[in-house]
């Protein structure tokens, strides 16, 4: 079962940040879930939400540029932002990584990746985009240690054909009676732990499939999913997640 940090574990650490995987790596987390989206001049950053606002002193820094949103600013804009002094001082001047930069992190610490696409009509052609950084990125990532996901369930199937090996998961619970069908696509489901059931999971394994589940951050939810038999569990504690793993 992976320990799997939320954002990167973002109790901890900056969110989407080289620096919070690094932690999330100290407290056993096996891999790193962060959020993929699309700038201005068409490459890929980790953000999670649509604004840079939350995160970053864009405001400060772009005062006149509101709403902020990431699809508005060029990389180069973006990459002057400080993405690390609303969690803390400690993390300031930690800034927001390009996709490329944390594919190469990864595979330097053999942590494995759970990337999800945030699709927008503002970057229609994102899943294209996804896909050839990852071809070109070949040798910073295997089949085992990256599975991309997103709520866009066509895209996903069609960000498999262009990437042929590629691990995907779809975001959201199929009934039952459709699971059968996804399976022959999809290598796995993460939805919320509400609602979730052993029963539910033994019927996703029964058709081939992983289930991942978010975001459990208490002792007895987590340790009441690991029950269920998930194969992965996101959480923003993942030094929390670990303990309850070795009981």
């Amino acid at each position: 079962m992976d320990n799997i940090a939320h954002r990167g574990g973002a109790a901890h650490a900056p969110e989407n940040t080289i620096a919070a995987c690094a932690r999330a790596r100290e407290e056993r987390a096996d891999r790193c879930e962060f959020d993929v989206q699309q700038t201005k001049d068409h490459r890929l950053v980790l953000m999670h939400d649509e604004t840079l606002s939350r995160t970053t002193n864009v405001e400060q820094l772009f005062p006149k540029r509101s709403p902020w949103r990431v699809s508005d600013f060029t990389l180069a804009e973006i990459q002057r932002l400080d993405a690390g002094s609303w969690f803390s001082s400690r993390y300031r001047g930690e800034g927001v990584p390009t996709l490329e930069r944390a594919l190469e992190a990864l595979r330097d610490t053999g942590t494995g990746l759970l990337l999800e696409i945030k699709h927008s009509p503002r970057s229609p052609d994102i899943d294209r985009r996804v896909a050839a950084e990852l071809q070109e990125e070949r040798e910073s990532w295997s089949a085992d240690r990256l599975t991309v996901q997103a709520f866009g369930w066509q895209s996903m199937r069609l960000l498999r054909d262009m990437v042929p090996g590629l691990p995907i998961a779809l975001l959201g619970k199929p009934a039952a009676r459709r699971l059968a069908d996804v399976a022959r696509y999809a290598d796995g489901l993460t939805l919320p732990h509400i609602g979730l059931t052993a029963r539910y999971v033994k019927k996703v394994h029964q058709r081939g499939m992983r289930v991942y589940t978010w975001s459990a951050d208490r002792p007895a939810l987590i340790r009441r999913l690991i029950s269920y038999g998930v194969d992965g569990i996101m959480t923003n504690r993942p030094d929390l997640l670990e303990e309850a793993r070795q009981r």
